[in-house]
């Protein structure tokens, strides 16, 4: 972990405004390069946990454009490729004499030992998963106050066989001559294996000696610096106008919204849409809790009746998504010509639409450079393309847990702050079947059953999220009293995940599941058998629909 104490989040900004993103910018950036990398995101967390600012680009963005935004340093991911292959993924040597320090992560390495002169070639030495490494300078940058001989984690085909001139071989393994090298005056580093695994035990220490040692850098990016940063940024874009704000209920529109309220005040309004599919109290929560918390202007619109009369009859998974998504577009309209129309009696106008969006959708989105359309929400079918509304999105440089963080910093209560991620149909896709006010009735309490075990056995933080699926087309037999029932099952889903990308089933303790598991059948009418799914991701998905 990182010697530097938390919290480690970075600076953001919203893309509609290039002027607000410009004056944002953090004075000490990494940018992690990637070479189509399946940890790239994963090295700027690491970075980001050093609390030092980082981004991942493109390998296809020019060397010019990068350094152009002045970085502080520069990390080459892994990736798929050799590279000497005529197709591999390539990098203007000119960034290794720009003066910028530079960290080669596997196929970085590589492509930095190549490019200077050294000897990349498939030596017949593949190494896979956890490997021995034996460190053969203790005193160097990105090695010393680390054992000689320590595990880390490989995925290479090809291997470093001669280091390029003026650079020291650090570090080795039994089939790889040049496993690490270094080279102090040009400040010049790579090693051969993944350091942002887990399974690369000192990896995180190394890490931080390349950002701390060898680029110099200091580790001051906080909570604290990124609200007063955001704050600053926020009134710079809105100005004197109005925004609103569509609440979710989730963790990343309530951070957002409150990182506005804090910078432009009653110039915002938040609009929440009751749909009728939240879980049991959030709807309570959002009305009561954040406004508590925050003194958000809160709009309220309950369309409970509308979404389920909307949903009848429909159980294909998409066909649900699109009807929940186009109704709340609708409804949403609605409020916001509301808002719109009372704002222009007053002589105000809203031009801003506030978004949670975090900074995995803006990589997964191809981008985040210049101002964007409305993003399309994954989960709720998105908002209409033709809104005139610039975008605030002050999370777009964050991590979910990074956002959970300036929650936190910004006096949000744990129960919003900490509460698990929640898709935006709600349990509308937690039913396998036909939406129904009775099905939605008792997977609620089903849920709540489940919520409340896992947060008194203390188990919030350990997972993910837990979804509660209702097998509603289905039925099975039991017996309960003395008769036999005829009832649906429900499925737990515990998951851990940093991010959702990928997730693990989560080892619950039997006792807690038992204890779920004879709740859910005694108090909850209609349900008479608890299963567990154990699936990862990849191959399933986090949620069933």
């Amino acid at each position: 972990m990182a010697s530097a104490p938390d919290p480690r989040v970075t600076g953001s900004q919203d893309s509609a405004s290039p002027e607000a993103a410009d004056a944002s910018v953090a004075p000490e950036t990494v940018l992690v390069v990637d070479f189509g990398a399946q940890y790239a995101q994963l090295i700027a967390r690491r970075v980001r946990e050093a609390r030092i600012y980082s981004e991942v680009v493109p390998s296809t963005m020019p060397v010019e454009e990068m350094l152009a935004r002045k970085p502080k340093a520069v990390i080459l991911s892994g990736g798929p490729s050799s590279v000497y292959a005529a197709d591999a993924p390539s990098l203007d040597a000119s960034l290794f004499e720009a003066g910028v320090p530079v960290l080669g992560l596997c196929y970085g390495f590589q492509l930095m030992a190549q490019s200077l002169g050294g000897t990349v070639d498939n030596t017949g030495g593949r190494e896979y998963g956890r490997t021995d490494l034996s460190v053969t300078k203790g005193s160097s940058t990105l090695f010393e106050g680390t054992p000689g001989q320590q595990q880390v984690w490989m995925s290479h085909g090809d291997a470093c066989s001669a280091a390029p001139e003026g650079f020291t071989v650090t570090a080795s393994t039994d089939l790889v001559p040049v496993a690490a090298f270094e080279d102090d005056e040009r400040r010049l580093y790579g090693v051969q294996y993944h350091p942002e695994v887990m399974h690369s035990t000192h990896g995180q220490q190394v890490l931080e000696h390349f950002l701390y040692r060898g680029a110099g850098l200091s580790p001051t990016w906080t909570t604290a610096s990124i609200v007063d940063e955001q704050v600053a940024a926020i009134r710079r874009q809105v100005g004197g106008k109005r925004a609103i704000c569509g609440l979710s209920g989730g963790v990343d529109s309530a951070v957002a919204a409150a990182l506005v309220h804090k910078a432009v005040g009653t110039q915002l309004t938040c609009v929440y849409v009751d749909h009728g599919l939240m879980r049991k109290g959030e709807t309570e929560q959002v009305e009561k809790d954040f406004v508590a918390a925050t003194g958000v202007q809160l709009k309220v619109v309950d369309a409970a009746d509308r979404f389920i009369s909307a949903l009848a009859g429909a159980s294909d998974p998409e066909q649900k998504r699109k009807i929940i998504g186009r109704e709340f577009i609708r409804v949403f309209e609605q409020a916001q010509a509301e808002l719109v129309a009372e704002a222009g009696a007053a002589g105000e106008d809203v031009a801003f639409l506030v978004q949670g969006t975090l900074y995995p959708d803006v990589v997964e989105s191809g981008g985040g450079t210049g101002a964007a359309n409305i993003k399309s929400h994954h989960n709720v079918g998105g908002l209409p393309e033709d809104l005139e509304f610039q975008l605030v999105e002050p999370l777009r440089k964050l991590f979910k847990d990074e956002v959970r963080m300036v929650g936190q910093e910004l006096g949000l209560p744990d129960e919003i702050v900490q509460r698990q991620p929640f898709p935006g149909p709600g349990l509308g896709i937690r039913i396998i079947g036909e939406v129904t006010r009775e099905r939605l009735d008792l997977l609620r309490e089903a849920d709540a059953i489940a919520r409340e075990e896992l947060t008194a056995a203390g188990l919030d933080r350990d997972i993910w999220q837990c979804p509660v699926v209702l097998l509603a087309d289905i039925r099975s037999v039991g017996v309960q009293g003395d008769g036999r029932t005829y009832g649906h099952p429900v499925v737990l889903r515990p998951v851990s995940s940093e991010d959702a990308m990928t997730a693990d089933w989560s080892r619950l303790p039997y006792d807690v599941l038992a204890r779920i598991s004879t709740r859910i059948t005694n108090e909850v009418s209609g349900v008479n058998r608890v299963a567990l799914d154990i699936t990862s991701k990849p191959p399933g998905t986090i949620e069933w629909e």
